[in-house]
């Protein structure tokens, strides 16, 4: 069993010590070759007009720790982002994700998260104080407590369940337009295993038991702050029972009718910058087992 993890072949250097040192931070950001994104109040950010590369711009004033974040270097280039509504074209990360090389696609995702944890985590949740950004964006220092605050993930498990028969199940969300199908997730809950919440998510769903489960890979999803966690697990049985608040319906198919039904408009798979997307693409080539 074989799936591309994600990024892999990044070079985004996340800078763990030096930005320990504001100072560093602050020469960073006054380097020749830095460069700043905008992530807007939607989490857009800003791009060419097709939506298809980042677009950046030079920083401009002093460096403000409680506005610019520092995701990284690149070769040497300093990356930051900034929490701003971009001057000219923007384009989502579902939209960006799914063409953008690894590197940038890191920085991207790096982006959203930090920015998308600064807006909603301002003050302490024990004390109530306003924190400070410390660190280059990637913790916030409470002053009353004297606590560090990091910011917060919240795990999902995604599964691709198959049959005896090697077939993938799919579902419909209810909220989704009428053909986009995609592999079942939740949320992990509290005290929960991964392993144990992809059965009590795939029992709750789809009414299936499942016979094993195997981890495969996981993706960072910053909206506004999961993990997703993959896995690859097997029916006992094929008799689907839909909770019908979640999941509308839900089938089992082979790569032949999958493909069928995709190319004739009927079924619409998940965006390629998805997790989701990675997985069926393995099982439809063969390489993804349980």
């Amino acid at each position: 069993m074989r799936m591309e993890p994600w990024v892999v072949r990044s070079e985004l250097d996340r800078a763990s010590e030096g930005r320990l040192d504001p100072a560093v931070v602050a020469g960073l950001w006054r380097h020749p070759s830095a460069r700043v994104i905008g992530v807007d109040d939607h989490s857009n950010l800003s791009s060419d007009p097709g939506g298809q590369r980042l677009r950046w711009f030079l920083p401009g004033g002093e460096y403000e720790p409680e506005h610019h974040y520092l995701i990284g270097t690149v070769a040497g280039e300093p990356w930051f982002v900034a929490a701003a509504t971009p001057q000219g074209p923007s384009a989502s990360l579902r939209q960006l994700g799914g063409v953008l090389d690894e590197t940038q696609a890191d920085i991207a995702t790096t982006a959203v998260a930090l920015v998308n944890w600064h807006r909603v985590a301002p003050f302490c949740g024990q004390c109530g104080t306003r924190t400070q950004v410390r660190e280059g964006g990637y913790m916030r220092w409470c002053p009353g407590c004297d606590r560090q605050r990091f910011p917060r993930t919240d795990p999902a498990v995604i599964v691709a369940i198959l049959d005896e028969a090697g077939r993938l199940l799919l579902g419909h969300h209810t909220g989704w337009e009428s053909t986009r199908v995609s592999i079942l997730a939740g949320f992990v809950e509290a005290g929960e295993s991964l392993e144990a919440a992809v059965r009590r998510e795939i029992r709750e769903e789809s009414g299936l038991q499942l016979s094993s489960v195997r981890y495969v890979g996981s993706q960072p999803w910053p909206f506004p702050r999961s993990l997703m966690l993959g896995f690859v697990a097997r029916a006992v049985g094929a008799e689907i029972r839909v909770d019908g608040a979640e999941i509308e319906w839900a089938h089992f198919y082979t790569p032949h009718d999958l493909t069928r039904l995709v190319d004739a408009g009927d079924l619409t798979l998940p965006m390629r910058s998805s997790i989701a997307s990675r997985i069926i693409a393995s099982w439809r080539a063969g390489t993804l087992d349980a």
